[in-house]
């Protein structure tokens, strides 16, 4: 219970701050992570310990591609890991699943609203050779949004997916 009030705290004032800032906080993140990996190890011992770093590996490992293209802010890594750290690898990865349906379905409505969705499908379809988003002028990625949101999104309709 109380890994998923630490959850719930974490993930309101990641959305609020990457919002108004473009910014998930460290003095968030790392404490949750701390949080997860204190709670479960004190809860269930070393299979605790295990859990929740096995959940901080999974949230890690789910986002570090994205993030070392450029696509991808490390804050948004680290609040993955802080979901796996207080929720475990089963429950991060559920989580991503819907996290990245969120994502899909956001970048789409602003592409569509934008009324760029075409240009960006010439540019994914013709454009094979790019390979990283570094060569983007981050000023003119302006259908890119905060992945937070959809972080936060994602996790909410997983965990009452879980609750049901």
């Amino acid at each position: 219970m109380m890994t998923i009030v630490i959850l719930f705290l974490a993930l309101a004032i990641s959305l609020v701050t990457d919002l108004k800032r473009r910014k998930i906080l460290n003095i968030v993140t790392f404490p949750a992570m701390i949080a997860g990996l204190t709670i479960n190890t004190f809860l269930l011992g070393w299979d605790g310990l295990l859990f929740s770093t096995l959940g901080l590996i999974t949230g890690f490992a789910l986002l570090v591609i994205p993030y070392a293209l450029g696509g991808m802010a490390a804050g948004d890594v680290k609040l993955l890991m802080a979901i796996g750290a207080l929720k475990g690898a089963v429950f991060v990865f559920g989580s991503f699943l819907y996290i990245a349906i969120i994502g899909g379905m956001i970048a789409f409505l602003i592409l569509l609203v934008k009324k760029e969705l075409l240009h960006s499908m010439k540019r994914i379809i013709f454009s094979a050779q790019l390979k990283t988003l570094q060569g983007l002028n981050k000023n003119e990625m302006h259908h890119a949004f905060p992945y937070g949101v959809a972080i936060v999104l994602g996790t909410v309709c997983y965990t009452g997916v879980t609750f049901l």
